[in-house]
């Protein structure tokens, strides 16, 4: 659970605290799919994977990863605080990937009574290769 972090406490360049997830496996994407509801064939069937294209085989669903994101950004932003959450798919992920999710704060300003800050997130894998990139805005509170 994230700790509350106030508006006095950061500045642009701030980076986030990074989070690690994996190595991505195949019981995770299948139980992912149970979750969501997406039972593609190209997420858990290797086979099937490998014959429509994907000679690694079955890929991470992008919503997966995206929850990942999700999880950085709130372990360090309570969610009360979050006004906005954006992402743009970049690559895929496949099991055995790790996956580190990082950011940093771009801009930070007084607006309409909030005081806001954006922050851009990547997550990328283990060679670098990125997966995701995206921002949030967050309106935090001063101190005292």
């Amino acid at each position: 659970m994230a700790h509350e972090i106030y508006f006095d406490d950061i500045q642009v360049g701030t980076e986030m605290p990074p989070l690690v997830k994996g190595p991505m496996q195949k019981l995770q994407h299948v139980i992912y799919a149970g979750a969501s509801g997406d039972f593609n064939p190209l997420h858990t069937d290797d086979d099937f994977a490998k014959a429509v294209g994907m000679p690694s085989g079955a890929i991470s669903h992008g919503m997966l990863v995206m929850g990942f994101v999700g999880q950085a950004i709130t372990g360090w932003i309570p969610k009360k605080h979050l006004k906005r959450f954006g992402v743009r798919f970049a690559g895929m992920t496949r099991q055995g990937n790790t996956i580190t999710i990082t950011g940093r704060v771009t801009d930070k300003r007084s607006a309409g009574g909030e005081n806001l800050i954006t922050c851009e997130v990547t997550a990328a894998d283990e060679t670098g290769d990125v997966k995701i990139t995206g921002s949030f805005e967050a309106a935090l509170p001063l101190k005292g």
